[in-house]
């Protein structure tokens, strides 16, 4: 059945001249791409917070590919903010129309690829890159729902549909700019080849016993400790047998924090820190080290995740704690450079940041090639849901392992879509429905677009009668 678009939706489809030539041909076009900020007001529990980000309201810069095809299929993509901007990334979203409305459908779920060279290559859109912020976000959430588009008419999850693609064709998706000196298309093609070997047997325990979870849960900078404490001990009652908590802020809260998440779960739970980027190179030594007596594995974000030296030059000095980037770095260039430099231990890799499945499959590449274990950032709206696709698949063609790999899990607002994330004890269960998990209900979306929607007519007209300031 199709999707039926709620209102508020910003949306330029065919026009007259185009709909009659689609008419005349057996080709399915798309005829739309609607737009919609939605948000969700997180910061009103500190869910979310951290360091750097003191008031996150999760949101999403969400997009829909409408369709004349006679299964009536539609693609889901968004991109992740954390409020104030969002409008920006709508914006960002909103110029890619022109390039992609009257495009095949055929074509584009052939041949994904074409599209993202396209986007990514265009002389002028490039300029506001290149490769980098809320154009390559945007580029990448419509990329994404290509490829949702593309699973749902091969009627497999994303995971599958990657993992039953010919070797050849996935290589060819990747754009090799810029990284040939650590990854050629040939190098891609054996690693997936030699991927194939032991999948039927993989891809039985996935569907048994899931993959590996990790919970952020418990570790929200605004929560109590008696908070933490409460949520890091179910969280293990849960099966999950790593958390992380954010640090950064004071260094005598974050000992007090450690010192009680350690007692809450013991000594043979994993327990990552991860500073959002607050450092400079020696204080995150500094602060590294004088929380190492509490054994972390890893520590996140230790500073700007454009310094792929400054992480180098971390990671030799906090060993054996672990160091871990990934979720705002900017494209493939940069991983690659973090992993020559030796720069990580962890690669942690984001489904909305980067320009797409296409890109992240020539991370996931380089990261197998380099040794490096990937696990993925996922905690925002909708990132469990999109980055599980990607562990399992690389699971399944790429590394062929899950030691070491875990995906984080955060517990909140999986419930606005149609194929929410499925944990049981501590692990993600594989998802079953068509396409990238990335579609919404229709009344999440009519009640938290922003800033119109029900709730947030509501919040306002409550404000404005308790005569309290508006945020901007």
């Amino acid at each position: 059945m199709r999707w039926r678009l709620p209102a508020l939706a910003l949306s330029v489809s065919l026009t007259d001249h185009e709909r009659l030539s689609v008419s005349s041909t057996s080709v399915s076009r798309i005829t739309g791409l609607d737009t919609y900020d939605i948000r969700f007001p997180t910061s009103r529990e500190l869910d979310g917070s951290d360091a750097m980000n003191t008031d996150p309201d999760y949101s999403a810069a969400y997009l829909v590919l409408r369709t004349d095809s006679e299964d009536g299929l539609e693609g889901h993509g968004f991109a992740f903010t954390i409020g104030r901007g969002n409008d920006v990334q709508v914006a960002a979203l909103d110029a890619l129309r022109a390039h992609v409305v009257g495009r095949s459908v055929e074509d584009l779920c052939d041949d994904p690829g074409s599209l993202a060279r396209d986007l990514t290559g265009d002389s002028q859109l490039r300029w506001l890159g290149p490769e980098k912020g809320v154009m390559h976000m945007a580029i990448g959430a419509v990329i994404n729902a290509v490829w949702d588009l593309a699973a749902k008419r091969a009627d497999k999850p994303l995971w599958k549909f990657l993992a039953d693609a010919d070797p050849e064709w996935l290589a060819d998706q990747i754009d090799y700019r810029y990284i040939t000196d650590a990854l050629t298309r040939q190098e891609a093609v054996t690693i997936l080849q030699r991927g194939r070997e032991g999948r039927t047997a993989r891809e039985s325990d996935l569907l048994a016993h899931g993959y590996p979870a990790y919970t952020t849960s418990p570790g929200w900078l605004g929560y109590t400790d008696e908070k933490l404490t409460r949520l890091a001990q179910r969280a293990v009652a849960d099966g999950f047998r790593q958390i992380k908590l954010k640090v950064g802020a004071d260094l005598d809260d974050d000992i007090r924090r450690f010192r009680a998440a350690r007692a809450a779960v013991g000594p043979d739970i994993r327990i990552a820190m991860d500073a959002n980027q607050r450092w400079n190179v020696d204080e995150a030594i500094t602060w590294t080290t004088a929380l190492a007596e509490f054994d972390p594995y890893w520590i996140e974000e230790p500073t700007s995740p454009d310094d792929v030296l400054g992480h180098a030059t971390i990671r030799k000095a906090v060993a054996p704690v672990q160091v871990a980037t990934g979720e705002h770095v900017q494209n493939r260039i940069v991983f690659k450079q973090l992993l020559q430099a030796e720069a990580i231990d962890v690669l942690q890799l984001d489904a909305a940041r980067v320009g797409g499945v296409n890109e992240n499959l020539a991370i996931l590449l380089l990261a197998a090639k380099f040794g490096i274990p990937v696990c993925p950032h996922a905690g925002g709206v909708g990132l469990c849901e999109l980055v599980q696709h990607l562990s399992m698949f690389d699971y399944l063609a790429v590394s062929t392992t899950v030691q070491d790999r875990v995906i984080e899990y955060v517990d909140h607002l999986h419930q606005h879509f149609t194929d929410p994330v499925r944990i049981e004890g501590g692990r993600y269960l594989p998802p079953t429905a068509p396409g990238y998990s990335a579609q919404m209900h229709p009344g999440s979306i009519t009640r938290y677009t922003y800033p119109h929607g029900q709730f947030w007519a509501d919040d306002l007209a409550a404000r404005t009668t308790d005569g309290q300031e508006l945020a901007v």
